[in-house]
């Protein structure tokens, strides 16, 4: 189910990137932080349903709060002339990497399983 939401996620964003107006390049550096932090949300959603402790509030929060904060580090940065929003790319960025091996780990034992019984099941014939 979830992999169906995320791959009509998918298609939805490639269909309104290619309709949409180009972004400008002064803004782009905002927009390419809070996609890495609603990355990195996306990425903990999944881990904490293949956990079995997803909260859609926890979600909506992280979601929103993690963009929003990553902008205004940005915002900051550029103020004080120093790329603070590089931090918040290293956090993001090592959070979604942990996550992703989660996931990954998760698939792989689940995968392993179903071969160990499929294996059973041609020694019992």
């Amino acid at each position: 189910m979830i992999m169906i939401a995320i791959l009509i996620g998918c298609i939805l964003g490639v269909v309104l990137g290619i309709n949409a107006p180009m972004i400008s390049y002064t803004y782009s550096s905002y927009l390419a932080i809070a996609i890495i932090a609603a990355l990195d949300s996306v990425f903990g959603g999944i881990t904490s349903v293949i956990k079995k402790n997803f909260d859609l509030k926890i979600f909506i929060t992280g979601f929103f709060g993690n963009a929003i904060l990553s902008i205004l580090l940005t915002i900051l940065g550029e103020k004080l002339n120093v790329d603070i929003y590089l931090a918040a790319i290293v956090v993001f960025v090592g959070r979604m990497f942990t996550n992703l091996a989660i996931i990954r780990r998760y698939y792989v034992d689940k995968w392993s399983e179903r071969l160990k019984i499929g294996n059973k099941k041609q020694e019992e014939k």
